[in-house]
């Protein structure tokens, strides 16, 4: 079934969310990571649109929904789960299986430990919610700081956001870059030539420590509520290991889990493997 792009306004934000399938079928929640947008799920939405709804939105500040001022919206990954929250009750979603990459594991996991009830499964593609997950690019901020080497810190970020960071973010890792469509890492890098947006991502920089401390919180959530898990992970990610996406097995009794030789955006490269392990993971877990 056709992809369609939608819009709807959520406490005063022109959020932008992709569409597909029948609502009537079991639904599909995909947040996306950094610095991409539901651009990166179109081939999930395009093949399993027949089977199941699916629905991916762009935080604020990314991909092609509104960027208010900071002074008029939180950018924070608190504020973000409040937003998705929201997007979800407008749109009468009453539960859910939620999938989530990168930035998208903060913010879905906020919404997961608030409402477990709404959560039918998790699908995780490179997010991390241990420690020992953080990879070469985590690691190097951390001892910068601890070095308050702030001007190398700075330098460091402001290349993760230039074209040559965000192509590299792609390409590093990938078994084969040629699989990979320049058109991921360019509709990133024009998105970011937005000054504003560029804020925003600083910003949201400056906010990801805040999420290391509700890591225990996570744990706990997956440790109690045992949700269905499926694990999908590039082990060459600069940014979250391979131990990351082994070490849901510390708190869930039965999680499967994949890697792949690929990178932080794996679906890049995989998408017609990952598609096959959803719906097949799905099906067993309804």
């Amino acid at each position: 079934m056709k992809t369609e792009n939608k819009t709807i306004t959520i406490d005063g934000v022109e959020i932008f969310y992709r569409e597909a399938g029948n609502p009537t079928s079991p639904t599909i929640l995909l947040l996306h990571g950094f610095p991409s947008s539901s651009h990166m799920y179109r081939k999930v939405l395009e093949d399993l649109s027949n089977e199941y709804h699916l629905i991916a939105p762009d935080y604020p500040g990314f991909g092609f929904s509104a960027v208010p001022s900071p002074s008029d919206y939180d950018y924070t990954f608190d504020n973000f789960a409040k937003t998705i929250t929201a997007f979800t009750t407008a749109l009468q979603l009453p539960s859910y299986y939620l999938m989530m990459q990168d930035y998208g594991g903060p913010v879905g996991l906020r919404i997961a430990t608030a409402h477990p009830e709404k959560i039918k499964g998790l699908l995780i593609q490179n997010a991390n919610t241990y420690l020992e997950g953080l990879g070469e690019y985590p690691q190097k901020m951390g001892q910068l700081v601890a070095a308050q080497d702030f001007q190398e810190l700075s330098n460091f970020k402001d290349y993760l956001l230039s074209p040559e960071g965000i192509k590299d973010l792609y390409l590093d890792g990938a078994e084969d870059p040629s699989k990979i469509d320049p058109i991921s890492y360019q509709l990133d890098t024009e998105i970011l030539e937005n000054s504003l947006v560029k804020e925003v991502q600083t910003l949201l920089f400056n906010d990801y420590g805040n999420n290391f401390p509700k890591y225990p919180e996570w744990q706990k959530y997956l440790r109690l509520n045992q949700p269905p898990t499926l694990v999908i992970w590039g082990e060459n990610d600069k940014f979250f290991s391979k131990t990351g996406g082994l070490a849901y097995s510390n708190d869930l009794k039965n999680p499967e889990t994949h890697f792949f030789n690929g990178g932080h955006f794996v679906l890049e490269e995989y998408a017609d493997e990952a598609i096959i392990l959803i719906r097949d993971f799905i099906k067993r877990n309804k």
